[in-house]
C-alpha cells in the first residue's frame, strides 16, 4: 500500500467520467415507458443505439439531408415485426429519439460528477447529434452526429479487447518521445495486464480446440482463427522490438548527457521502464510461441483425432461384409457400396492422332541449339563450333558494313530488310545472329583496339573490320519479329570514325 501512487492512479479521472457520460442519454431513454398497440414495451435504449448507427450510416454515405421523416422510416422497417404501431407514432418516437441526443434548447447535454482528482464539482458537456442542414421551404430540420456521437458509435464497435496492446504499443511510443517516463511505466504495467488476458484467452481456446473440433468445419474456422492471432502477435512482436531499440537508445542517450548524475529520478525512470519492457516482451514472446505451437501440433493433433476416431468407429464386417452379404442387393448398388474399396481403374491405349503432334525434329547443321550466349570474353577458340561461330560474326559484321555504308544500316530492322533485299533472310534465322545483336548492345560503344585477349575471343575478328571506325547501339522499346522462333528489340546504330589523338 506505500507503493501506491495514488495521484497517478485518479489522473484523468474526468476523461474517464466523460466516456461514461456520453452514454447518460441511453439511460435515459430507458427509463421512459413507451408501449405499442398491443401493449408491449418498446425497448427505447435499443431504439437510440439504432438511431445512431442509423445516423453513422448516412454519415458513411455522406447524405446531409437525413431528418424525422428519414429516421421514422427506418424504425419501421427495421421494427415492424417487432411491434404494432401507426406510422404518425414512429414520427413521434423519431422526433423523440432526436430531442433526447439533442436537446430542443439548442445548448449541449450535461453531465455534473464529483472531481476527484480536482476535489470538487464539476460539469462535463458533450454533443451527440448537431444540425447539419435545413430546408426553408419544407420547414424540415437535417441532423448528423458529432464528434461526441461518433466517439460513443466507436466506444460500441469491438475491437478494443483485441488491439488494446497495439493501442498501448503506441501510446506508450508516445509518451517515450514526450519524456513522459512516469507515465509510460504505467503504461507497460497496462500492457502486462494485456498480456496475461491474453495468456488466459489462449489457454482457453487450446482446450476449446481439443474439446470441439468434431468435423472439417470447425477445424477450418479454429485454423482461421489462429492465424489471425499468430499475425497479430507478430505485428506486436516487431513494435515490442522497435519499442526496445527506442528505449536502449533514449538511455544511452541520456547517459551521454550526463542525466544519470544531474537527474537521476529521470534516469532511475528510463531504467525502470527498460527492464519492465524487457520483461512483458518475454511473456508476450511466450504467447507468440503457445499460438505456433498450437497451429502446428495441438491444431493438426486434433484433425488427426478426428480421422482415427472416425476410423476407429468403422467396422468393415460390420459395415460392409455383413451388409453384402446378408441383404441382397442389386449389381447397381453392389458397385455403389464397394466402389470407394477399389483401386482406380488404369488402361493403357495409345491414340493413333500422336503421329500428328508436334515433333521434335533434329536436324543436321553446324549452328548449335544452345540455352545461352557466349560472352565476348569466352575462350576456348580451340573449340570447332565456336570457330565456326567467330567466322560467323566476322560474316554478320561485314555484311552490316556493307548495309551501313549503302543507308541500310541505321536500325536492325533495315539491316534486317537488307538481307531480304541480297536473299540473306536465311541469316536472322539463326540463333548466332541474334546473340551476336545482344552482345554489340552490352558492349556498346564498340571499337577495334590493339588488345591481344580482346582479338582471341570469338569477336576479335569482327571487331578488328570496324578499323578506325566505332560502333554505337542503343535500344529502343519497339520489338522486331521478322523470324517465326525468335525475336528482338529494335535497335539504332550509328557507326562513327573516331577523331585523330581521340584516344
Amino acid at each position: 500500500m506505500a507503493d501506491l501512487d495514488i495521484q497517478q492512479l485518479i489522473s484523468s479521472y474526468r476523461d474517464r467520467v466523460r466516456r461514461i457520460a456520453l452514454f447518460d442519454s441511453l439511460y435515459n431513454l430507458e427509463r421512459k415507458r413507451e408501449t405499442d398497440l398491443n401493449g408491449t414495451k418498446i425497448d427505447m435504449k435499443g431504439l437510440g443505439l439504432l438511431t445512431l448507427l442509423f445516423f453513422f450510416e448516412e454519415k458513411l454515405m455522406r447524405n446531409t439531408k437525413t431528418g424525422v421523416k428519414e429516421l421514422a422510416f427506418f424504425l419501421k422497417e427495421t421494427t415492424k415485426q417487432v411491434y404494432a404501431l401507426k406510422d404518425e407514432t414512429y414520427e413521434v418516437l423519431a422526433r423523440t429519439l432526436i430531442q433526447t441526443f439533442r436537446p430542443t434548447h439548442g445548448k449541449k447535454r450535461s453531465y455534473s460528477y464529483f472531481d476527484w482528482e480536482e476535489k470538487k464539482e464539476l460539469t462535463i458537456e458533450y454533443s451527440i447529434l448537431k444540425a447539419n442542414n435545413f430546408d426553408a421551404s419544407a420547414n424540415f430540420q437535417y441532423y448528423t452526429l458529432d464528434e461526441d456521437g461518433l466517439e460513443m458509435i466507436f466506444a460500441t464497435k469491438e475491437f478494443y479487447s483485441e488491439f488494446q496492446l497495439s493501442i498501448n504499443q503506441l501510446i506508450l511510443r508516445k509518451q517515450l518521445e514526450k519524456g513522459e517516463f512516469k507515465g509510460a511505466l504505467r503504461q507497460i504495467n497496462e500492457m502486462r495486464v494485456d498480456v496475461e488476458s491474453l495468456q488466459e484467452r489462449i489457454t482457453k481456446l487450446k482446450h476449446e480446440i481439443q474439446r470441439s473440433i468434431v468435423s472439417e468445419e470447425t477445424f477450418e474456422r479454429y485454423r482461421e482463427l489462429l492465424d489471425d492471432i499468430y499475425s497479430r502477435l507478430e505485428r506486436e512482436d516487431e513494435e515490442f522490438k522497435e519499442l526496445r531499440d527506442f528505449v536502449k537508445e533514449t538511455r544511452e542517450r541520456l547517459y551521454a548527457e550526463n542525466i544519470h548524475q544531474k537527474e537521476q529520478k529521470t534516469y532511475s525512470y528510463i531504467l525502470k521502464i527498460n527492464k519492465e519492457l524487457e520483461e512483458v516482451h518475454y511473456e508476450h514472446s511466450q504467447l507468440l510461441k503457445q499460438t505456433f505451437h498450437l497451429k502446428n501440433t495441438t491444431l493438426i493433433t486434433a484433425q488427426e483425432s478426428l480421422y482415427y476416431t472416425g476410423m476407429q468407429s468403422f467396422n468393415f464386417d460390420q459395415d460392409i461384409v455383413s451388409r453384402i452379404v446378408s441383404t441382397p442387393l442389386p449389381m447397381d448398388a453392389m458397385k455403389g457400396v464397394l466402389h470407394p474399396f477399389l483401386k482406380i481403374e488404369e488402361n493403357e491405349f495409345w491414340s493413333p492422332l500422336a503421329v500428328l503432334a508436334e515433333q521434335n525434329i533434329v536436324e543436321e547443321r553446324d549452328e548449335r541449339i544452345e540455352y545461352h550466349f557466349y560472352e565476348v570474353d569466352d575462350g576456348g577458340r580451340s573449340d570447332p563450333y565456336k570457330r565456326w561461330l567467330a567466322e560467323k560474326y566476322k560474316e554478320l559484321m561485314a555484311h552490316f558494313i556493307l548495309a551501313y555504308e549503302e543507308g541500310y544500316g541505321n536500325t536492325l530492322s533495315k539491316f534486317m530488310d537488307y538481307l531480304e533485299k541480297n536473299n540473306l533472310e536465311s541469316v536472322y534465322h539463326k540463333r548466332y545472329f541474334y546473340d551476336f545483336w545482344i552482345v554489340i548492345h552490352q558492349r556498346s560503344p564498340i571499337m577495334d583496339t590493339d588488345n591481344d585477349e580482346e582479338n582471341k575471343t570469338i569477336f576479335g575478328e569482327a571487331f578488328r573490320m570496324l578499323g578506325s571506325r566505332t560502333l554505337k547501339v542503343k535500344e529502343t522499346s519497339s520489338i522486331i519479329h521478322k523470324a517465326d522462333s525468335y525475336s528482338i528489340s529494335e535497335m539504332m546504330i550509328e557507326l562513327e570514325e573516331v577523331e585523330d589523338g581521340l584516344f
